[in-house]
């Protein structure tokens, strides 16, 4: 399964340090982790809502993988809002679990203001 993340400046950074290879823990006020099924949905957070934090440091990325389809499977989609809003909820205590199946190396497919 193809997902996305929308992140800001200091979780993009984290990754970099994993080596593209993994997704930060979260934060004690985070307690749910969701990667976006589609591409304009992760563009518009980045761009409309990481961009514009000051927690975001002013930008936004857009990060791509594909994470193992047996283990998508166990979390349900949600849809959130418009149609195209739909996001797998995962309780942060699955994050590193998670992580450990994705495939390849996470992709940053998009920038915030861009360059």
């Amino acid at each position: 399964m193809v997902l996305y993340r929308p992140v800001g400046e200091a979780e993009y950074l984290l990754i970099v340090q994993s080596g593209y290879r993994s997704f930060p823990p979260r934060l004690p006020e985070q307690p749910i982790f969701y990667p976006v099924l589609n591409e304009w949905y992760a563009i518009e957070i980045a761009s409309r809502w990481n961009q514009k934090s000051k927690d975001s440091n002013y930008k936004g990325y857009v990060t791509r993988f594909t994470l193992e389809d047996t283990f998508a499977a166990r979390y349900e989609v949600h849809t959130v809002g418009a149609g195209y809003h739909q996001e797998l909820w995962v309780p942060a205590e699955e994050l590193e679990a998670f992580n450990r199946h994705i495939c390849g190396k996470i992709e940053i497919v998009a920038q915030f203001p861009k360059k």
